[in-house]
């Protein structure tokens, strides 16, 4: 029997991506194309345009690394949930126009779900705790009778958005949470480098003191809206510099984000933690994760980068888990709608 290849279809927000992936759950092709800005956020009729230009030009590129042909191709999917509207519509009328001309069969995908799917697939993480965090959402997922269970998330803006409005503010542009991250390692080395000048027989590293920000975790939840007024006011105050608000911020919120994951597994019994999404791209996070493992005697898992952000590989992928458990169904074309504000624990896990 023919070996079933997904195209995958991502766009939910800033990345068109396109995604080939078989159903033993190789990688043929993970193209994208980004949305930035110098300065300021998304604007979503640009963001519109730009996925609506760079369409072709991700498929072509997909369809030749791979190595494979549209007719080749036994399934397609795309986000269909959650998302920044203008961005959904994009991904779903490409991929109902490549399904309807084709003939092929055609399914919908949650984001977030598709997050957590590739990271078990590429990690070989069994039943592991989730921390999900990127730029619209924050949560501790966890899998349990039949659907993915959030057991944490922030209450009001997520860990990414609220780095990149962090960012614009101080000037740096979008996506602002890499930006983020090199000017607080920058302020380590400094701190570093100025404490070895002053003595010569510090060898080891240390951390610079922290400005002392807001820690806003309540139960399994965080917030982090006052945070980002604080952040503000400190930073238009010319007190602090962006170095060292940056780093304290990394330090402040990714503690955040440790404490609850670590709450979160505590509570499960799960003693596997996996991160998805792009703010886990972040190298301090991921320290401050693994240590927090090692002391739990638990297992960590990341992927690597291409499959943390937003990419097409992962959408492809949970589109060949739910159509084979879903009995090889696929949706009718007139039904491939969207869901802008779906949540993880609304789907029905049937693959599992």
């Amino acid at each position: 029997m023919k070996e079933l290849i997904c195209l995958g279809i991502e766009t939910t927000a800033h990345t068109f991506g396109i995604g080939i992936v078989t159903e033993k759950g190789k990688v043929l092709a993970n193209c994208k194309k980004a949305y930035t800005t110098e300065k300021g956020g998304i604007i979503p009729y640009h963001l519109f345009e730009h996925h609506t230009n760079v369409a072709t030009e991700v498929l072509k590129d997909a369809l030749k690394i791979a190595g494979v042909k549209i007719d080749e191709i036994g399934l397609i999917s795309y986000s269909n949930a959650p998302g920044l509207g203008n961005a959904l519509r994009v991904g779903a009328f490409v991929a109902r126009y490549l399904a309807g001309k084709n003939k092929i069969p055609l399914v919908g995908v949650n984001h977030c779900i598709a997050h957590l799917e590739i990271g078990r697939l590429l990690t070989k993480a069994k039943d592991p705790v989730m921390l999900y965090a990127s730029g619209a959402n924050t949560q501790i997922i966890g899998y349990e009778a039949g659907k993915y269970r959030i057991f944490g998330e922030t209450l009001d803006i997520g860990v990414g958005n609220f780095l990149d409005s962090f960012a614009r503010h101080v000037g740096l542009g979008f996506p602002g949470g890499p930006k983020v991250e090199e000017l607080a390692k920058k302020y380590v080395s400094n701190y570093n480098n100025e404490n070895k000048s002053k003595n010569k027989n510090i060898k080891s590293s240390s951390q610079p003191p922290l400005i002392e920000l807001p820690y806003s975790v309540k139960g399994m939840d965080v917030a982090f809206g006052g945070l980002l007024t604080n952040l503000k006011q400190k930073f238009d105050s010319g007190r602090f510099s962006k170095e060292e608000l940056c780093y304290s911020v990394q330090e402040t919120v990714f503690a955040m984000l440790v404490e609850v994951s670590e709450r979160a597994m505590a509570h499960t019994g799960k003693n596997e933690l996996l991160l998805g999404g792009g703010v886990a791209c972040n190298k301090r996070l991921q320290e401050m994760c693994r240590r927090m493992c090692e002391e739990r005697g638990a297992k960590f898992f990341v992927p690597e980068n291409q499959f943390l952000i937003d990419n097409g590989a992962m959408i492809a992928w949970n589109g060949i888990l739910a159509f084979k458990g879903n009995g090889h169904k696929g949706i009718k074309i007139e039904n491939a709608d969207i869901k802008p504000y779906e949540r993880t624990d609304e789907v029905l896990v049937e693959w599992r």
